[in-house]
Formats: structure tokens, C-alpha cells, sequence
């Protein structure tokens, strides 16, 4: 599903997550990402417009040790 481009809004369209051409979750959901995924690319492609870069690489990071902890079988 497409989105239509809104500007300025914190909720619909947030500029940290439209830097290139498309958005974020657009990528995401052509993709068909599922929720541990999409969140650390999310993280990843908005890290350095935020103003807490490490934060957010950090973030991205946990959730693929999760995905990577429930693929093994670990506890959740």
C-alpha cells in the first residue's frame, strides 16, 4: 500500500523516515517484513536524523539479536 505524502507531521510521514525516495515503511511492506525486521531497518535508515545515532543503531541491533535469539529456538 502506498502512502500519500503529508508534510511535517510527527505521525503521518515523519521526516526522519522519509530521506530517499521512498519511505521507510513503504520498503518495509513491499518487502513484507515481519515486525523484528522492519523495526531494525526502521532503526538503521533513520539513525542519523534523529539526533541520537548510536541510540538507534543500538535499538536496531536488539532486535536482531531477538530475531536471531527466536530463530534458535530461544526463550522469549
Amino acid at each position: 500500500m502506498a502512502s500519500s505524502k503529508s508534510t511535517g507531521s510527527a505521525v503521518d510521514h515523519p521526516s526522519h523516515y522519509n530521506q530517499g525516495k521512498i519511505e521507510v515503511i513503504d520498503f518495509i511492506e513491499d518487502q513484507n517484513l515481519g515486525f523484528h525486521e522492519g523495526s531494525a531497518v526502521k532503526y538503521i535508515c533513520r539513525h542519523l536524523f534523529k539526533g541520537k545515532p548510536v541510540e538507534d543503531l543500538e535499538k536496531a541491533i536488539w532486535y536482531l539479536q531477538r530475531l536471531i535469539s527466536l530463530h534458535k529456538g530461544g526463550a522469549r
